[in-house]
């Protein structure tokens, strides 16, 4: 009886937790979904602009440094990304977006750079921005042969 009493108080004190992680993450839920709203009503915008559909190389080189200088949660990018491709972008460019977005950090260099020694941020970038290109090109090739 006294072990029912406390595996209903530690229930009680874990949905009472997680309640509060809920709470805690709202904000970052709520502008998720804002993001994704927006990025919905930008493709178009992009498209129209003729900012992709040069040449693949282009637009993956564009793609990558646009990914390169994003700042977001990763979840932000495979919408972006998923509506990217439903608009007709190459693919190769919006493997190269997705990747850089979570890999390169344009944004946050500073403070890498700070806690991490700037030489290796540099490197850690530039080799994170090559190794991006690369699984782009990979992913692509992967993709056709199945």
């Amino acid at each position: 009886m006294m072990q029912e009493i406390s595996l209903s108080a530690r229930i009680q004190r874990s949905a009472i937790s997680t309640i509060k992680s809920l709470w805690g993450i709202l904000p970052i839920l709520i502008a998720v979904l804002l993001i994704a709203a927006l990025i919905v009503q930008i493709i178009p915008q992009i498209m129209k602009s003729g900012l992709f559909g040069s040449s693949a190389l282009v637009d993956t080189l564009l793609a990558a440094l646009i990914g390169s200088i994003s700042t977001a949660q990763p979840i932000v990018s495979y919408i972006f990304g998923g509506e990217l491709v439903k608009a007709g972008v190459n693919l190769m460019a919006v493997t190269a977006l997705i990747v850089t977005w979570v890999t390169v950090g344009i944004v946050p260099f500073p403070a890498e750079a700070a806690s991490l020694g700037t030489r290796f941020a540099l490197w850690r970038n530039i080799w994170a921005f090559v190794a991006a290109l690369i699984v782009s090109v990979l992913t692509v090739g992967v993709i056709n042969v199945i």
